[in-house]
């Protein structure tokens, strides 16, 4: 395991990571495995909640009425967060394994293996592409 393995962001460099800022080069290690990690998609929505929390927190102190009421506001917010954060999930991951200077199809390779032996499987069985099929 090299250096660049071992290096992490600190709480400031991850801070604006999640706002969607670029890690130094000697990062990209972990930002590859950040992205297409084996828990890739839980850390996005975690990340995706970050830059709303301060917006929640006002809400939370400020917005006039019963504490119950903001805590129903902040949870309708942050669903509808979750919901759009998942549906781009795939674009915001592009976008920022382009910002790192890494490819843009980059994947996970344990899902890249398994595709591939499905594929080696369904041509083993009908013998073409499943594209080719007419």
């Amino acid at each position: 395991m090299s250096t660049s393995d071992k290096r992490r962001p600190n709480v400031l460099q991850w801070w604006g990571y999640a706002h969607g800022r670029a890690l130094p080069h000697s990062m990209q290690d972990w930002v590859k495995n950040d992205l297409t990690g084996d828990w890739a998609a839980p850390r996005h929505l975690l990340r995706s909640m970050v830059p709303f929390l301060p917006i929640f927190a006002l809400i939370l102190v400020f917005v006039p009425g019963q504490f119950w009421l903001r805590c129903a506001m902040v949870l309708l917010m942050a669903i509808l967060a979750l919901v759009f954060s998942g549906a781009y999930m795939k674009q915001n991951r592009v976008s920022r394994l382009v910002k790192h200077g890494l490819p843009a199809d980059l994947e996970n390779p344990k899902i890249a293996r398994a595709r591939e032996e499905s594929r080696a499987r369904y041509l083993e069985i009908y013998g073409v592409e499943p594209h080719e099929q007419g």
